[in-house]
């Protein structure tokens, strides 16, 4: 198995494939949000989620992204949310509130629903560091973000912890 791959069995595939899953994406950076989104994408249908069943929505930033997590969360036919966006380091203190309020609100989310909202969101100083992380590798936040989401809602239904 090579670095970064997740082995799974037969009946854990199955599951995946049963499931619908959501992406949630701030779209602030255009180009980087398609970055983010093909990588979320990819990494669920790695895991075994049908194309069909991977539905997208966009949202202006990562501020945000907490209610369109919650949106999907609540209503019941997400078995896990890939949350993804760009923020990058300005000249002001409004990265530090962005960034915080995103984490912060997608944690609430996820322990509030019991649905997996991952977190997907680059926080970076410059550009560059932000295309290094948005697609390909294994610094691929987007499907860093698709692949937590599957595991932590496998664990979810795992009966050793029913």
């Amino acid at each position: 198995m090579a670095e970064g791959e997740i082995s799974l069995g037969a009946a854990e595939r199955e599951r995946i494939a049963a499931a619908e899953w959501a992406i949630c994406v701030a779209t602030f950076y255009g180009d980087l949000a398609e970055r983010l989104i093909a990588g979320a994408f990819e990494g669920f249908v790695e895991m075994g989620a049908g194309a069909a069943s991977i539905q997208t929505f966009e949202v202006p930033g990562a501020f945000e992204l907490p209610l369109a997590a919650k949106l999907c969360a609540d209503s019941g036919h997400f078995a896990g949310v890939a949350c993804l966006g760009v923020v990058i380091r300005g000249e002001t203190d409004h990265y530090d509130f962005v960034c915080s309020e995103a984490a912060s609100g997608l944690r609430q989310v996820t322990l509030e629903s019991g649905i997996p909202c991952s977190f997907g969101v680059i926080t970076c100083d410059t550009r560059e560091q932000a295309e290094a992380r948005s697609g390909g590798g294994k610094r691929d936040s987007g499907r860093n973000a698709a692949v937590a989401a599957v595991q932590m809602h496998l664990m979810s239904i795992d009966e050793r912890l029913a």
